[in-house]
């Protein structure tokens, strides 16, 4: 706070005085007459702020109405947030590490920074103190904004079973063997194209940009008859603290706010293709866990790529087989003893790796968090990543490639 010696206005080569407000604070009340505060030039809200502001304003209109209205969250997610989508990823796209990584791991020292100088230098008055808040609340809010204006949409519009023209029930332990058995039938014909090694893993054959280009290909192939999904290059990411991410049994995570896929790259290489396609099903405007997962396997199996088939089928079997071991435990032992003698040893590598990561604090806490985020979204929280079982089980059935 600065302020000013009540003198007679000045002429003309005349000084104003000026004080701190801690001097002013020291002073005496008769000694403090003397003097009359000048007003923070921070007592006025940023024109950033204000537009920031407005859009989230904004936004919380477009929310309720996207809640409101099944086809109208359709509508944009398709021409609306598919333009912020692309635009963020084409901007991203140019930087060679994660975005999103860097900022959560500059968060704190930011926070810490903003605080201090906050406190310090913009908080001298109660009207630049409220007005720091305001700035504060205006940066939440724009925040807010992507995820209405990138994503939020994706959560409220049709389910992916009506894009596909199937029904999605819930299924019984017949039809949940049925579909473990083709699965099985398909990764084992698929494994006589896979190199595996000493450690019982099997080896994705090229380097990650490799995968990130096969990929695309995948998704530009499967969109070309599928016209309800989007198609655009973009970059995968991978993550640099994928140890951490390990800790708390993130495999990979889509950020709307700077429209990247990060991807996990200390899990076995197994998990990544698919890993990598159902984020870029979020990518592309699928919100949904279970239909990103299903995405992510029609798009891989559409693939010519043997390795990037054998990731899908091997982790789509994954949750059909963990909704089998609990409908019944004899026909799940009998399915899993099918599995080529390479599969099942690396599915106890898996087993074995992931022991590591199991039970973790950090788990415990980010699967409570994305419980909590994914309900408010109107899922069916963690759930809602094994419900691809009921859309497999009714697109295979659709396909006659079970009964």
């Amino acid at each position: 706070m600065q302020l000013r010696k009540n003198t007679p206005q000045p002429k003309k080569d005349e000084i104003i005085y000026s004080i701190t407000a801690k001097e002013y604070a020291d002073m005496s009340e008769d000694e403090r007459a003397k003097w009359s505060p000048v007003k923070s030039k921070y007592e006025k809200i940023p024109l950033f702020c204000k537009i920031s502001l407005i859009i989230g304003a904004l936004c919380a209109v477009i929310y309720a109405i996207i809640c409101a209205s099944e086809s109208f969250a359709d509508f944009f997610n398709t021409y609306v947030s598919t333009t912020f989508r692309f635009l963020f990823a084409k901007i991203t796209n140019l930087l060679p590490f994660s975005l999103a990584e860097l900022i959560i791991i500059s968060l704190p020292i930011i926070a810490f920074i903003s605080i201090w100088y906050l406190l310090k230098f913009r908080c001298d008055t109660k009207r630049s103190s409220m007005v720091s808040i305001v700035c504060i609340f205006s940066i939440l809010s724009l925040f807010l904004s992507s995820f209405v204006l990138c994503f939020a949409a994706g959560y409220k519009g049709a389910s992916l079973d009506k894009k596909l023209n199937i029904e999605s029930q819930a299924v019984g332990a017949d039809d949940l063997y049925k579909t473990s058995e083709y699965l099985v039938n398909k990764i084992n014909e698929l494994s006589a194209e896979i190199g595996y090694g000493e450690d019982d893993f099997s080896v994705m054959p090229y380097s990650f940009k490799e995968m990130n280009e096969k990929l695309l290909e995948a998704y530009d192939s499967y969109c070309k008859d599928h016209d309800f999904i989007s198609t655009f290059n973009s970059r995968l990411k991978p993550v640099l603290l994928s140890e951490a991410m390990s800790y708390a049994h993130i495999t990979g995570i889509y950020s709307f706010f700077t429209g990247e896929t990060n991807i996990n790259v200390n899990f076995p290489d197994y998990t990544i293709p698919y890993t990598a396609a159902h984020e870029m099903a979020h990518q592309r405007g699928f919100a949904r866990e279970d239909e990103a997962n299903m995405i992510a396997f029609l798009v891989c199996i559409e693939s010519n790529d043997p390795y990037i088939q054998y990731s899908a089928y091997l982790n789509v079997f994954e949750y059909v087989a963990s909704a089998l071991y609990r409908a019944d435990n004899k026909k799940f032992k009998q399915i899993y003893n099918e599995l080529n003698s390479f599969t099942y040893h690396e599915q106890q590598a898996y087993n074995a790796f992931f022991e590591k990561y199991d039970n973790s604090v950090a788990s415990q806490v980010s699967g409570v968090v994305n419980d909590t985020y994914l309900k408010t979204q109107g899922t069916a929280g963690k759930k809602s990543y094994g419900m691809v079982v009921d859309l497999t089980v009714a697109y295979l059935k659709s396909q006659n490639y079970i009964e």
